[in-house]
């Protein structure tokens, strides 16, 4: 049994795809980073979405609302992202790094040495496997896809600090590809 190659991507492809998994993670973050994050972040995840957070596994947006609870505020600090097209779907699945930095608690304003890791700036990593949602409407103008985030590989925390820009969410967010999971 022979299976045909996916389709080629196009140049356009990869361009849309890079703009989509920017906006994604700029408004993934700062939902991230916001004081709704509790309720709003699930709303990334189906409820069968599978993540591994520092090497335990959870299952869909309950287990990210229990993580999320227990968790202390935070703020990131994206750096860097690298976006590939995964080829066999129209539009295709998007494999998102993001690495940068993040605050757990609020940070430390004394110029003094602390040996509380809260407040202090730690390198994370985190992967996503943003999927097309096949049965969203597309009847809105520009409106391409919905994506959820599949699978988050792996969020590691190490050492650095960072700051998001909400209002850097440019328009075209709504327009390159729609890509948050409805709360419905």
């Amino acid at each position: 049994m022979t299976t045909a190659p996916p389709a080629a991507l196009t140049k356009d492809d990869v361009t849309i795809a890079t703009r989509a998994a920017d906006n994604f993670t700029r408004l993934y973050y700062s939902v991230y980073d916001s004081t709704t994050r509790t309720t709003d972040l699930p709303n990334f995840y189906r409820p069968s979405s599978s993540l591994t957070w520092n090497g335990k596994p959870l299952q869909g947006a309950d287990g990210l609302r229990q993580l999320i609870e227990k968790m202390p505020p935070t703020k990131h600090e994206m750096q860097s992202f690298d976006c590939h097209p995964i080829p066999g779907t129209s539009p295709p699945s998007l494999l998102v790094t993001v690495s940068g930095t993040v605050i757990h608690g609020k940070p430390h304003l004394s110029t003094k040495p602390s040996k509380s890791i809260e407040g202090q700036p730690r390198v994370f990593s985190q992967t996503f496997m943003l999927v097309p949602d096949t049965e969203a409407s597309t009847t809105k103008p520009g409106e391409v896809a919905k994506y959820y985030d599949s699978l988050v590989i792996s969020t590691n925390v190490s050492v650095f600090p960072w700051n998001v820009n909400i209002n850097a969410v440019t328009p075209c967010t709504r327009n390159a590809f729609y890509y948050i999971a409805s709360s419905a």
